[in-house]
This record gives structure tokens, sequence and C-alpha cells, in this order.
């Protein structure tokens, strides 16, 4: 099948951050079956969604890893055109919702496997396709965790994201938080007779802008921008009306650390702030850094056609493979700035050449 006809297999699936792959799993395991991958599916402890891990080739060989997610973020944004989960042709873009992040670089990795099948490979290739990405890389700790159990000890991770086809060797780590201040509800002419939940909060969103300040000031790496490791408030919620007191109240707020800063370091000080708040880790994942002479980033230089690019601020389960052991480097097609947003969309020309550079990928390899 063509990379166009799979990514329109792809997008059809629903797939929406926390909620079940199977459908779409057993599409892919189905395909790669049919061209004779190895195929283990693993089930996460949600019961629900599964990581996909294939092999093309020897697994006892050190081989290199095509890694993807396959969850999306959801799609009921008003600025949609059409339906987010059918995929539309509108002159060379291919419109739906994942078609950038990053179902694109599945159908290319898809696209190519019958041709990779038929390569006489030196060193296999594995195909990783995680869920729960868009929720903090949560899915692919599961593989990671049984994937001495699948194949040889890899020599390194490519992993999709969009990079515009241009190798990425480094990007920030990131760790999320959940504040939540509980207090005694009543109404709002008598204030002592009630515990303002958001005036319990307050201290520890006005640590948070502190702390975001201080940062500047901070350990710097000049290849990111800002060149230094931030915080920032997302998302704040409590109260029913103006004349309640409010008896809950929550912040959720994220660090992202240049390399060497550990993120959840970075909010530590916000749960030292007194108050008897609860606080919660939502998700975390270690920055990436891979050495710029390192065999992988000249192999990526090689076949994607683009010198490597030194830095990004996102943030991709790369960290996670580079911490179990295994190299890795970020490099796919499209824009990451058309992700999350409607009609995002990938163009023919960036689906048909990140397939020639998962061809040209095999190649180097036999």
């Amino acid at each position: 099948m063509r990379a166009a006809e799979i990514l329109e297999r792809l997008v059809a699936f629903p797939s929406v951050v926390g909620t079940s792959n199977t459908a779409l799993m057993d599409y892919v395991a189905h395909y790669l079956s049919g061209h004779g991958a190895r195929v283990t599916r693993l089930v996460g402890p949600e019961g629900d969604r599964e990581n996909l891990f294939a092999t093309i080739g020897d697994p006892s060989v050190p081989g290199y890893i095509l890694s993807g997610h396959v969850d999306v973020v959801p799609a009921q944004e008003p600025g949609w055109l059409g339906d987010p989960f059918v995929l539309r042709r509108d002159g060379a873009r291919l419109i739906g919702r994942g078609a950038c992040d990053m179902k694109g670089f599945d159908a290319a990795v898809l696209a190519a496997v019958p041709e990779l099948a038929a390569m006489p490979l030196k060193a296999p290739v594995h195909i990783a396709l995680s869920y729960d990405e868009e929720a903090g890389c949560r899915g692919v700790r599961h593989l990671l965790a049984k994937l001495p159990e699948l194949c040889a000890a890899p020599l390194g991770c490519i992993v999709g994201e969009p990079s515009g086809l241009v190798p990425v060797l480094a990007h920030k780590g990131k760790a999320a938080l959940r504040l939540v201040a509980t207090g005694v509800s009543g109404h709002s002419s008598r204030p002592d007779l009630g515990n303002n939940a958001i005036h319990a909060l307050a201290p520890a969103l006005s640590a948070a802008v502190v702390l975001a300040e201080s940062l500047k000031s901070g350990p710097q790496d000049a290849r990111f921008a800002p060149s230094h490791s931030t915080v920032q408030i997302g998302t704040v919620s409590g109260g029913q009306a103006l004349n309640i007191i409010p008896d809950r109240a929550e912040a959720c707020i994220e660090a992202r650390a240049i390399p060497g800063v550990d993120p959840r370091q970075v909010l530590a000080p916000l749960l030292e702030v007194p108050g008897g708040i609860d606080a919660e880790w939502l998700s975390d994942y270690p920055a990436l850094a891979l050495d710029a002479d390192h065999p992988l980033a000249a192999l990526a230089s090689e076949i994607s056609g683009h010198a490597p690019l030194q830095a990004v601020s996102y943030g991709t389960e790369a960290g996670l493979f580079q911490q179990a052991g295994v190299p890795s480097i970020v490099c796919g097609p499209g824009d990451i700035a058309r992700a999350h947003k409607p009609e995002e969309y990938l163009t023919e020309a960036e689906l048909a050449g990140a397939t020639e550079m998962v061809l040209s990928f095999g190649r180097s390899l036999c």
C-alpha cells in the first residue's frame, strides 16, 4: 500500500490519548505479520491500550529502532473544516488529526515494510509503536521494560516526531505536577466560617512564579530557546460561584529542563510550600542529548540528507530510550508547529520523503 493510503487508515482510528487503541493495533499487527515481521503486542496496565514491537530481520543481532506513537490529542477545536478522523486532501495537503503528529511517520515506516522485508539486512529493523505519548510518554515505558526480552541491545533509535526530516540531537526534559488545595465551603458573607481553597493554593502559585523567574539566571544551554530551564502554570481551577467559599482548587504546573537538569527537581521547591497542599506527579521524561560525533548522528544525516540540528525545546520519548541505554535521535516529517491545531496536515511530498528516508535507512543496513 502507498503511504498515503496507510495514513488514511491510521487517521480513521480515533486513537485519542487515554483511550483504547486496540482496533488500530489490530490493523497494524495484521499488516506487519502479512509481510513476515515478527510482531509482539504489549498490553499496558490500563488494559485497553497497548504498545507494539515488530522486527524485520534477526532479533538476536543488534539493530535499530524506528519509534513512533499512535495516540493523538483530542480534535474538538471549532476550526476543523471536516471530520478530523477522515483524511482529507486539499491540494498537496493531507489533513487529519495525527497526520503530522505523528501518524505520518508511522505510515511512512509501514509503507516501507515490504521493501525492507525483501532487503538482505545485516542488522534488523525494529518498529516500536507506543500509546499515550501525549500524556507524558506513558506507554513507551512499559515497552522499554520488556526490550531486553524482545531483541539484542539496539544500536540506536530514530524517533519520528515532526522535525522537517532534520535530525535533532537534543531536547529538553519535562515534568508535570498537579497541586490541590482542599477547603470548607460556605456563604461568602461569612468567610470566617469556611476555608477558602483558592487562598490556600495562592502561596504555591506565587512560589511557582518566583521559581520561573529565578530559572532565567540558572544553568544555561545555548542550544535551546530559551537557553534555561522553565516553569509555567498551565491551568488553575476552583470555585463554583462568586458568593460561595471555594472548597477545592487545583493548578497544573510544568517544568521544561535542559539536559543535565532533572525536571522533577526543578519543581521540587513547590512541594515544600506550607499549607497542606496535596501534590501529584502527572508525568515526566528526561532530556535528550546525543553527541554530534555519535555514529547515529552521521547515519541520520546520511539517510535524511540534512545536517543535524543541535536542539529543540519540545520533548519526545527519545530521552527515555536514551535513559534505557539506547542512543537516540529525533527525525520525522512535518512541522511541529502544525501539531495540536485544527486542520493539522502533512504534505504528500513530506510523506514521500519520509518513506524514502526509511528505505534509505534499510539500504544502509545491507
